[in-house]
């Protein structure tokens, strides 16, 4: 796992050990980007961070601020870890809670949003609505959400998608205009 454009181009990342964590592959972290491009001052929300990948990609991009949220201890201890190896000190937080939790306690608003939840345990529909009933997410904001191809994003979410891509067993939902309606 690396950083693969911006500030800290080619800086390779501690990622978790063992396969209880799915890292962002490469090609897929590459697609996401390609479509977002710019995070020129975006405030980025990274949720189910594991090792924090796409957070701290947003910020090689020049991304102003970066939030990662995990239940790991574990996740939390390697996301630390790239934070004073990338030296992002200054712009990262980690917060060790339960995504739920966090939204509901959290009174921040971001601009970009990632969520990569556990594939198969029906969290994607769940942080979506999480995401709009807190307001989490800026009215122009964008949300992506990694799943697995298996779960379908409910209809009700069906008008707020942007565009969808699928790589294998994963896809990628992006959202925008995503607000409580």
């Amino acid at each position: 796992m690396r950083i693969i454009s911006g500030e800290k181009k080619g800086f390779r990342l501690y990622s978790l050990p063992g396969e209880k964590t799915r890292p962002t592959r490469d090609f897929v972290k590459e697609a996401i980007f390609s479509i977002i491009f710019d995070c020129e001052g975006m405030r980025v929300l990274d949720l189910y961070s594991g090792s924090g990948s796409l957070g701290f990609e947003a910020l090689s991009r020049g991304a102003s601020s970066l939030d990662l949220v995990d239940w790991s201890e574990r996740a939390v201890r390697v996301m630390q870890k790239n934070i004073d190896k990338l030296e992002f000190n200054d712009l990262a937080k980690t917060h060790r809670a339960r995504v739920d939790g966090f939204l509901k306690t959290s009174e921040e608003r971001f601009d970009l949003i990632f969520a990569d939840p556990p594939y198969d345990k029906n969290f994607v529909n769940r942080t979506i609505s999480s995401i709009i009933e807190t307001n989490a997410l800026n009215v122009d904001g964008i949300l992506i959400i990694e799943h697995s191809s298996k779960e379908e994003i409910d209809q009700k979410w069906a008008r707020l998608i942007n565009k969808q891509k699928q790589y294998g067993n994963t896809t990628v939902t992006f959202f925008t205009g995503v607000k409580d309606k």
